[in-house]
């Protein structure tokens, strides 16, 4: 039965092979239900709560992503987003986190109908590969620089606004001890370096009295005060589109980078070198969003460490269907999440970052009407404490800088209409 349904013989692969590389999935973004709730609870949201919504999403995105698309991709919530989501709408903007779940609700209705409709491609296309990378690099340095304030090293300062903390702090030494270990052992190539780097700093921390143990396994927390709780006509006000569009843009170029990443190796293209079941893959992807947002978490996204089990063989979507059996089973672990403190995940974040920064080592460093603007677009999140400021500054800057430069065959339709939207959002805020 399964053979038929995930055409394994026809993929080359075996139940044994794609279970194996599930597990291996898993392991590499298991980490997610710790880091998750800890970055939502900054926004007031119910940590409990938001460990069941994390991985209930992911169960549910990964599930349709396997099911229906037969993809060997996974799904979470998106690191940087939930960070843009906590830090940069609810407590750097002051909107509720209702508010908040509301447009990453819409954004997710606005990505199931771009899904359908055949201008999906006219759209990913539209925008230019340096500022697809920046996008990712700025997410990063966003990421970092949250991670590196919630750790105690980064704090701030009446004169130079930021500075270095104190260093030799218990927690911050265990920040920078769990960082190590995450680099050597992802180095190593030890599938679920990150969740083992956040597990030892946890322990550590326990033993050495810098933080309390809450158990291991127990009954699921209530997911009651988040569940439907989004407020869709507060995210509808003009105020907020940049907002939802911050988020469909960033999911939208998420999702169609990893699928693209991941596509070679694990089959996925056509003869034509196209993406097979790429509307199915971005309707699985567009519906973990808007699942995700009525469950109570940030936007639900593929992720790239799928690229993990692939590797050592999954092919189909039971890869996938395994992966969102795991998160299923995540859920009873609610007290082990609960004692993760924050010293834990904050270098996870931090090497997250760092690897989503690497991406700009994409960009044309020869050609400065394009590594200027990925520059702009990356350096103005972390800087302007927004995603959707540095998208904008940047494409504005792209455009521009192109017009300026005699390459207006440069700028796509759809690029210059974005920026044009920006510089009156910019007037008028």
């Amino acid at each position: 039965m399964l053979d038929r349904y995930f055409k394994l013989a026809e993929n080359g692969t075996t139940v044994r092979t794609e279970v194996l590389a599930g597990i291996t999935t898993f392991l590499t973004m298991a980490y997610i239900v710790f880091v998750n709730p800890a970055i939502l609870s900054k926004a007031g949201i119910d940590p409990g709560a938001a460990f069941v919504a994390t991985c209930l999403a992911a169960a549910i995105g990964t599930a349709i992503m396997g099911l229906y698309a037969n993809y060997p991709v996974a799904l979470a919530p998106g690191m940087g987003l939930n960070a843009y989501f906590a830090f940069g709408v609810v407590l750097g903007m002051g909107h509720s986190w209702q508010v908040a779940l509301g447009a990453v609700f819409i954004s997710g209705i606005l990505f199931l109908i771009l899904s359908v409709l055949p201008v999906r491609e006219t759209i990913i296309n539209s925008i230019p590969h340096s500022q697809k990378v920046a996008i990712g690099a700025g997410i990063g340095l966003f990421l970092g620089l949250i991670g590196l304030k919630e750790a105690g090293m980064v704090v701030d300062h009446p004169a130079t606004l930021i500075g270095l903390g104190k260093i030799a702090a218990p927690t911050v030494l265990m920040a920078i001890l769990g960082f190590f270990v995450i680099a050597v052992l992802d180095y190593r190539k030890l599938p679920g370096a990150i969740m083992v780097g956040i597990l030892v700093v946890t322990v550590l921390g326990i033993a050495l009295g810098l933080s309390p143990f809450g158990g291991i396994v127990s009954m699921p927390p209530s997911l009651t005060p988040t569940l439907l709780q989004m407020d869709i006509a507060g995210a509808m006000s003009l105020g907020l589109l940049t907002i939802v569009f911050a988020f469909l843009m960033v999911d939208l170029f998420d999702t169609a980078g990893t699928l693209v990443a991941v596509a070679p190796r694990a089959g996925l293209m056509d003869s034509h070198g196209k993406l097979k079941r790429l509307g199915r893959a971005l309707i699985a992807d567009s519906t973990a969003t808007i699942a995700g947002a009525a469950l109570g978490t940030s936007t639900t996204t593929s992720y790239i460490e799928s690229a993990a089990g692939i590797r050592v063989g999954g092919r189909t979507g039971l890869t996938a269907v395994v992966v969102a059996i795991l998160f299923l089973l995540a859920i009873f672990f609610a007290p082990l999440a609960g004692s993760v403190p924050a010293y834990a995940t904050a270098p996870a974040l931090v090497f997250v970052a760092c690897v989503m920064t690497a991406a700009l080592a994409k960009v044309d460093w020869e050609d400065v009407t394009e590594f200027v603007p990925a520059v702009i677009t990356a350096v103005m999140m972390p800087f302007t404490y927004s995603i959707a400021t540095g998208i904008g500054l940047g494409f504005i800057a792209y455009v521009v800088i192109k017009l300026a430069s005699g390459r207006a065959k440069d700028i796509h339709p759809v690029m210059a209409v974005i920026a044009i939207a920006f510089v009156v959002k910019f007037a008028f805020a």
